[in-house]
C-alpha cells in the first residue's frame, strides 16, 4: 500500500490517478476533503482509504507500506496562522520522516520554490546545510517548507539514520487539472480562463523596474503531468535520494501564458494591464527559473511539456471540457 497524503489536494489528486492507471488500487489517501468540493478531484479513483488528518498517527500504527508521497500542506502563500501552519507543515512532515525511518519507508515530500525567496541567491537545489541557511523565504509558507529542508539536511549532514530512501521536490509554478478548488491560489490561467473563452480583456500586472516589459515577468511554469512523471520514477528509482528543483529550466512570461490559451481556443489574445497593488510591490518575484541539472544528474530523462503544449492539453482536455476534473 502507499500513502499520499494531500491526496485529494491539486498535485496529490493527480498522483493517485496516475497510480490508479498504473494499476495500483492499494493507495490511501490522507486530507481533509471539507465543503469546498475537493472530493471532485477524487471522484474517478479508487481508494483504499481516506484518512483524516487527525487520525493518521492511530492509523499508521503497525502498518508497512511501500512508500510515503508527502504533499499535504498550508500552501497559500498569504497564510498568516503561524502556529497551524508550523503544526501542519513542519512538525507532521517531522513525525513522518521520524515514522519512515523507523518503519525503513521511502519517503518523497513536498518543497517549494517558495523556499528561494526573491532569488537573491539563485535557485540552485543545494542540499547542502550551508547553502540552505542562505536562503530568505519570503512568506510563512515558504519558511515553513524551508525549516522541514534543513531539518532533513542536518540529519542528512550528522550521518543520522533516514529513510532508506528520501527525497525532498522543489516544485516551481504547477498548473494542470484539479486545481480548482484552490481559489486565489489557482494559476493565473484557471482564475481567468472565463474571460479567455468569453474573448474579454484578461489583467495581468504591469512591470515596475525597468528594463521589464508589461505582463513580462517569468515564472518557471511547469504542467502537472510532468510533476507527476517525476514522483513516479523517483517511487521506481529507490536508490535515488536527495532535494531536487522540480519545474522546466526555462523561465516564461505571464504573457506568453495567457497568449497561449487564447491560441488554444483559436481566439486573438486580449489582455490589458493594471497597477500592481501597493501592498505587494515591493515583495514581487519578477523571475524564477529552477536548475535541473542535479534531477537530471541523478538518471531523470522524462522531459518537461512546452509550454504551449501544456497550455493546450490543459485548455483543450478540461478547462475547455464538460468535466474538467481528472
Amino acid at each position: 500500500m502507499l500513502l499520499v497524503t494531500g491526496g485529494a489536494g491539486f498535485i496529490g489528486s493527480n498522483v493517485v490517478a496516475a497510480l490508479n492507471e498504473a494499476g495500483r488500487a492499494d493507495v490511501a489517501v490522507c486530507d481533509a476533503l471539507g465543503h469546498d468540493g475537493k472530493w471532485r478531484n477524487l471522484g474517478k479513483r479508487q481508494l483504499a482509504d481516506i484518512v483524516p488528518p487527525a487520525e493518521l498517527a492511530c492509523w499508521l500504527k503497525g502498518r508497512r507500506l511501500d512508500a510515503v508521497v508527502h504533499l499535504g500542506a498550508i500552501s497559500e502563500t498569504t497564510a498568516s496562522d503561524g502556529d497551524l501552519v508550523i503544526e501542519t507543515n513542519f512538525r507532521l512532515s517531522m513525525r513522518l520522516l521520524d515514522w519512515c525511518t523507523a518503519n525503513s519507508t521511502p519517503f518523497i515530500y513536498a518543497s517549494s520554490a517558495a523556499t528561494y525567496g526573491d532569488g537573491a541567491q539563485g535557485f540552485a537545489d543545494d542540499r547542502s546545510l550551508i547553502a540552505l541557511k542562505m536562503l530568505r523565504p519570503m512568506n510563512l509558507y515558504g519558511w515553513s517548507k524551508h525549516l522541514f529542508d534543513m531539518a532533513v539536511a542536518s540529519r542528512v549532514e550528522r550521518r543520522e539514520k533516514l529513510p532508506p530512501q528520501w527525497a525532498a521536490l522543489k516544485f516551481f509554478n504547477v498548473f494542470g487539472p484539479n486545481e480548482y478548488h484552490k481559489g486565489t491560489m489557482m494559476s493565473v490561467l484557471a482564475r481567468r480562463f472565463d474571460d479567455i473563452k468569453s474573448e474579454r480583456s484578461v489583467q495581468l500586472f504591469k512591470s515596475h523596474r525597468d528594463g521589464i516589459a508589461d505582463g513580462d515577468q517569468r515564472r518557471d511554469f511547469i504542467y502537472v503531468d510532468d510533476v507527476v512523471r517525476v514522483i513516479l520514477w523517483l517511487l521506481a528509482a529507490p536508490k535515488v535520494s536527495g532535494l531536487f528543483n522540480v519545474g522546466t529550466g526555462r523561465a516564461r512570461s505571464f504573457k506568453d501564458l495567457i497568449v497561449a490559451a487564447y491560441a488554444a481556443l483559436g481566439a486573438a489574445p486580449r489582455i490589458e494591464y493594471v497597477d500592481m497593488p501597493e501592498a505587494i510591490k515591493n515583495s514581487y518575484q519578477y523571475f524564477t527559473e529552477s536548475k535541473v541539472d542535479r534531477l537530471r544528474a541523478a538518471g531523470y530523462n522524462g522531459g518537461f511539456t512546452p509550454l504551449e503544449d501544456a497550455v493546450a492539453l490543459y485548455v483543450k482536455d478540461f478547462l475547455n471540457s464538460a468535466d474538467p476534473y481528472r
